[in-house]
């Protein structure tokens, strides 16, 4: 009991800051829009290339079989095996958006092949078999690799598909360890081309593979997530996937439904109004966050009965004893003198947030019930209805959401009595003062210390800014990883 009961609703305001982030409403026009900036494509694209070109090694590529007829030696059958490229390397890559989907191109990699080789023949010089084997390294370089990866929300899922995947070596150099002086030029004219090839199909294939083992990961990312015991999110995407001249924009449309409720997830293409974007700001990403996203939330924890709280203890506990009322409420004091009190502030309405330019308005509808404690029984004594306006602020630091609310207006009025006639006026002064040095205050607390947003493993946002607009909460960043985590940046996806 106490001031623990008024730990609810920092609880129930920091749970709505964190869901700003990764959700939207429960009306057609409102969602979060995401858009990915060319310079955040950049960046993803170089951690992306790094891994996969990683993922890719050792990679064996079949054995490769030639005979060739050579003067004087006669018909020498030769063949390669262990063929494995064990090291890639890409010293430049670039990424686009384009009709088709996002275009990435890796320009003049190199690779690194081990391989074994072994020939044999016979002459009529010699009736026996002549054999021998050996190593070779080889040397690929002016390699180029090219793909197209197609992005569409099929039923409200991302789904990837290869619209387009080249491979193109330009030289290999071949190092043979051992072997007859005739022997490399027979290699680099019987093998050259099939070793190309070879090299350019096992490209092709992998990363093929690649991005086929990355759509199947999507197709298991839930499209509910359960918040908390009151709160789950669909995180349906809704719209197609929008591909502009240099970033991506998709919209989720994230309805709020009680947790014990089933969801049907249902996929709908709406029209969707147009919201601010960071293209002012040169960051990776952007977030656009419709006020609605606010308001459905504080409307599931509503319907969930969260937003109530009773004061039975407080910093001056005469305030609590109907002594200290016998001036507001005389009759009160004389039908229970020196008797202890509570006051029960329920909210009676969702509340309504509305962001203009710079700050977020907040109108909220309550009532206040007074109890005198008759035995340590509550007895319902009067209801006072109370209208609040506050205004409120977002800030981002690091990974961390804070905000900020201050108490702007505040208004009471009877809805009911038992002890006649109460002094609105001197009631609304005290009551006024416990909201501005206590409860707001506490609640501030709560939400400047912020709340981590949930990312990526290992995901710093940096030098994010946050602002309003008309209806819409913008946050555009930069991000960032450690360095000892790039390595390590898709694991997460293959645990």
């Amino acid at each position: 009991m106490g001031l623990s009961r008024i730990l609810m609703a920092p609880t129930i305001f920091l749970t709505i800051f964190s869901l700003l982030f990764i959700s939207a409403d429960t009306h057609e026009e409102g969602f979060i829009s995401v858009e990915v900036s060319d310079v955040g494509l950049e960046f993803v694209k170089d951690l992306l290339i790094n891994k996969a070109i990683s993922s890719l090694t050792p990679l064996e590529l079949p054995p490769i079989e030639k005979s060739k007829k050579i003067p004087v030696v006669g018909n020498v059958h030769m063949n390669l095996t262990n063929i494995t490229i064990y090291e890639v390397s890409v010293s430049s890559s670039s990424v686009k958006t384009g009709v088709r989907g996002l275009d990435i191109v890796a320009l003049n990699a190199t690779a690194n092949i081990n391989m074994n080789w072994r020939y044999s023949y016979r002459t009529w010089l010699v009736p026996v078999e002549i054999t021998d084997k050996g190593n070779a390294s080889v040397q690929v370089e002016g390699m180029q690799l090219g793909l197209i990866v197609g992005l569409k929300n099929q039923q409200g899922t991302l789904r990837l598909s290869v619209v387009e995947c080249n491979c193109r070596v330009g030289d290999i150099s071949i190092d043979l360890d051992g072997g007859a002086s005739w022997l490399y030029q027979t290699v680099v004219d019987a093998f050259e081309g099939k070793l190309k090839s070879a090299v350019q199909d096992a490209f092709s294939e992998k990363l093929r593979e690649q991005i086929k083992k990355f759509d199947a990961l999507l197709r298991k990312l839930p499209k509910q997530i359960r918040l908390t015991r009151i709160a789950t999110l669909n995180v349906t995407l809704v719209n197609d996937i929008v591909l502009g001249k240099s970033s991506i924009d998709f919209d989720i449309n994230g309805l709020f439904i009680p947790t014990t409720v089933a969801a049907v997830s249902k996929y709908h293409r709406i029209k969707s109004e147009s919201l601010e974007s960071c293209t002012n700001f040169t960051k990776m990403a952007g977030l656009s966050i419709r006020e609605d996203v606010i308001n459905s939330a504080l409307e599931v924890y509503f319907n969930a009965n969260t937003m109530h709280w009773t004061i039975d203890k407080f910093m001056d506990q005469s305030f609590l004893n109907t002594a200290g009322w016998m001036y507001f409420v005389p009759e009160l004091y004389r039908q229970y003198p020196n008797d202890d009190m509570t006051l029960h502030f329920a909210i009676s309405s969702p509340p309504r947030t509305k962001i203009s330019e710079g700050h977020i308005d907040i109108t909220m509808h309550s009532d206040l019930n007074i109890s005198v404690l008759d035995d340590g029984q509550p007895i319902p004594v009067a209801c006072l209805s109370q209208e609040m306006t506050a205004s409120g602020s977002v800030g981002i630091i690091g990974n961390n959401v804070t905000a900020s609310v201050q108490l702007d207006d505040f208004t009471l009025s009877l809805k009911w009595s038992k002890v006649g006639e109460l002094k609105l006026s001197l009631i609304q002064v005290a009551i006024s003062r416990i909201l501005n040095n206590i409860i707001v205050p506490l609640l501030n607390f709560y939400l400047e210390r912020g709340y981590q947003l949930p990312t990526i493993h290992g995901m710093m946002f940096q030098d994010a800014e946050i602002l309003c607009t008309n209806s819409t909460i913008m946050i555009c960043s930069d991000v960032a990883f450690p360095k000892w985590h790039h390595t390590n940046l898709l694991s997460i996806f293959y645990q």
